[in-house]
């Protein structure tokens, strides 16, 4: 009994460890009953990385037979007479394993698999809040991380992202676990790296991700100045300050363990990239070759460009539910027949999956921390809002959770106090994603009621 007490004794780290597990437990318990029998006892339509891990598998790269019957030949990318999976392979590696016991990308149910990875994003961010309110940056309490890592796992548009199993939003739940196990190397500079380690499998999941390690560049300055930031009235005469009693050293070891894996990783992806599409570029994974029908805009405008710009801050910040009009009168009790509402299948705005996403745009306090986060962040949201694609389909913005840990780490330190008004925003968000969640991708005519999809992808609000 006493053992127990020690274990689960606050401020212990044994304690933090027990949370965050019950946390991820907690999670995945939820996406696999929201998820349903068949995405749990059946591999995905859509199982991309099965197939690339099946290819490694027989020493190749490319898909012999070309892309199965059961994928309708979505989003598969042909260059040189062959097929191949053009998004990163990170979560292919992680699959290995699995599809070799299962002796086929058909045997092995991806969908499951990513539903039980889904929960340990929720719970690293906890850990993640924790460091914060450890190290006394966050005024949080244990409970209110607790909350706030629900939150994220219900409240946001990963709820539906993890529910998926689908290659689009399987890279999306490596990729946030990625990132909050980043965050928690990185804040510190503490294990320079695993950071660095994080950081390049998640450039090698989702790419724009690698623009995270501007925080540990800079956490790793401050570290390596004693843990402070030098004094001044200007930021150039804090920078003076902070260079004079900078341990150059100590920062050139930190940046050098964080660099090696990272270097070793885009070397992985280079010869990759280079021996399939000839192209020596580590992002380069082959996007231009998919066999879609906007391959075409993606010849003409790039795969990012100023030319997406207005499209995605529109689908990102303003679509909205669709209302019938006054004259086609919905049946809202009828499970049967139209709607009584209609979403875009662009995905519907940020704010109204997430509306305590308000609540970062006046922190109480700015501090270090808080500018770093947004320069961390400020890359990766520019590039998404370049990017060819909207994040189509999906129930809202999909591409938010690249960068969705980040922003709960400045709702934990902005040290708003989060009232009773804050609490209706988040019940509001959870219930909106539970809906997305419940809904959306289900191939049931009931649901595929409430959604609005054009292929052209040309149609981003309701018509008159």
């Amino acid at each position: 009994m006493e053992s127990l007490r020690r274990w689960v004794a606050a401020g212990t780290r044994s304690r933090r460890v027990l949370v965050a597990l019950a946390l991820y437990l907690a999670c995945g318990g939820v996406y696999a009953v929201v998820a349903g029998a068949p995405r749990l006892s059946e591999h995905t339509a859509y199982n991309h990385y099965a197939l690339l891990a099946d290819a490694w598998l027989h020493g190749r790269q490319d898909l012999p037979g070309g892309a199965p019957h059961y994928t309708g030949n979505n989003d598969f990318a042909s260059f040189g007479g062959k097929t191949y999976i053009s998004f990163p392979p990170f979560p292919s590696v992680l699959m290995l394993p699995l599809v070799k016991l299962s002796g086929s990308a058909e045997n092995f149910r991806d969908g499951q698999f990513m539903i039980w990875l889904a929960g340990l994003g929720p719970a690293l961010l906890f850990l993640v809040l924790e460091k914060l309110r450890r190290t006394g940056r966050s005024p949080r309490s244990e409970l209110e991380d607790v909350g706030l890592s629900l939150l994220f796992a219900f409240g946001t548009v990963y709820f539906f992202t993890a529910v998926e199993g689908t290659v689009w939003f399987a890279a999306h739940v490596v990729g946030v676990a990625l990132v909050a196990g980043y965050l928690l190397a990185a804040l510190d500079a503490e294990h320079p790296a695993l950071a660095g380690v994080l950081i390049g499998c998640s450039f090698a999941t989702r790419p724009v991700t690698a623009l995270f390690a501007a925080l540990f560049a800079l956490e790793a300055i401050r570290v390596s100045a004693g843990g402070e930031i030098g004094a001044g009235e200007t930021w150039v005469e804090r920078a003076r300050a902070t260079w004079t009693k900078l341990d150059r050293a100590a920062l050139a070891r930190r940046y050098v363990a964080f660099a090696l894996p990272i270097l070793a990783i885009l070397g992985v992806c280079s010869w990759s990239n280079f021996t399939r599409f000839h192209h020596y570029s580590p992002s380069d994974f082959g996007h231009e070759y998919l066999s879609v029908a906007w391959h075409d805009r993606m010849q003409k405008w790039g795969l990012f460009g100023y030319h997406y710009l207005a499209k995605n801050l529109g689908c990102a910040l303003t679509i909205l539910p669709w209302l019938p009009a006054h004259n086609a009168p919905a049946q809202f009790f009828s499970l049967h027949g139209p709607a009584p509402f209609q979403i875009n299948e662009h995905g519907l705005a940020l704010w109204f999956t997430t509306p305590v996403y308000f609540w970062l745009l006046r922190p109480r306090e700015r501090g270090w921390l808080h500018g770093v986060i947004l320069v961390a962040i400020v890359g990766p949201v520019l590039m998404l809002l370049l990017y060819q694609n909207t994040g189509w389909r999906q129930f809202g913005y999909r591409f938010s959770n690249d960068y969705a840990p980040l922003l709960f780490v400045l709702l934990a330190i902005g040290k708003r106090p989060l009232t009773w008004l804050f609490r209706v925003a988040a019940l509001w968000g959870v219930v909106v994603n539970l809906f997305g969640a419940i809904t959306f991708d289900r191939g049931d005519a009931r649901c595929d009621r409430y959604y609005f999809r054009d292929g052209s992808q040309v149609t981003v609000y309701q018509p008159d």
